[in-house]
């Protein structure tokens, strides 16, 4: 499954987080439909991956209630990754109405994607 924190949805009991669980392309692409979506494409083995973690952990905190922030195992989830170009990880993309606006690749800063964001709540 991919943990999907947005901003409605039940409580999950492992945490006080809003979560929705997708478990297909299908479902992504109705939940990325409408509003702002920060999709973290990433797999356990990867150090940047790990490193990106505690960034999209803040973002989720921040972000609550105004955009959707997702992180997905490419390991476990290849065809979401390949129907959407995923060739290096971490690859972060960020979606507004459904369609992407912006690609991260490499580890970012929590500056840079919480101003991409800030910049698509506005428009």
């Amino acid at each position: 499954m991919i943990t999907l924190h947005r901003r409605t949805g039940q409580v999950d009991e492992d945490s006080a987080m809003l979560k929705t669980k997708l478990d297909s392309q299908k479902n992504l692409s109705k939940t990325i439909k409408r509003g702002v979506a920060l999709i973290d494409f990433n797999a356990p083995w990867c150090a940047p991956c790990r490193a990106q973690d505690p960034i999209i952990a803040k973002l989720e905190e921040s972000y609550l209630g105004r955009a959707c922030i997702a992180k997905v195992n490419i390991d476990k989830h290849r065809e979401i990754a390949m129907n959407l170009g995923i060739q290096s990880i971490p690859t972060i993309i960020l979606f507004k109405e459904g369609k992407e606006i912006n690609r991260f690749i490499g580890l970012q800063s929590a500056e840079t994607l919480s101003g991409a964001i800030d910049i698509a709540l506005a428009e």
